[in-house]
């Protein structure tokens, strides 16, 4: 996969307001797309990441790594 350099990475977090994991480039202000569960958003982001030479970051909720990124 791509380096971790600033457009070449999809992030995926969860959102405060509505409890919903959005996918996002990272640097970029909107969401790519929304989901329900955190496993739907890591199946469609897997894809696109494998096309598309990128990493994918996905931002703990709970536990002891909450608030940070872990790469996938």
């Amino acid at each position: 996969m791509a380096t971790e350099g600033k457009g070449n990475t999809y992030l995926i977090s969860k959102r405060a307001e509505d409890g919903k994991w959005q996918v996002k480039i990272r640097g970029g202000v909107k969401a790519i797309k929304l989901f329900d569960t955190k496993k739907e958003a890591l199946e469609y982001t897997k894809g696109m990441a494998i096309n598309q030479e990128r990493a994918v970051l996905v931002h703990a909720s709970k536990g002891p790594n909450k608030g940070k990124f872990r790469k996938s």
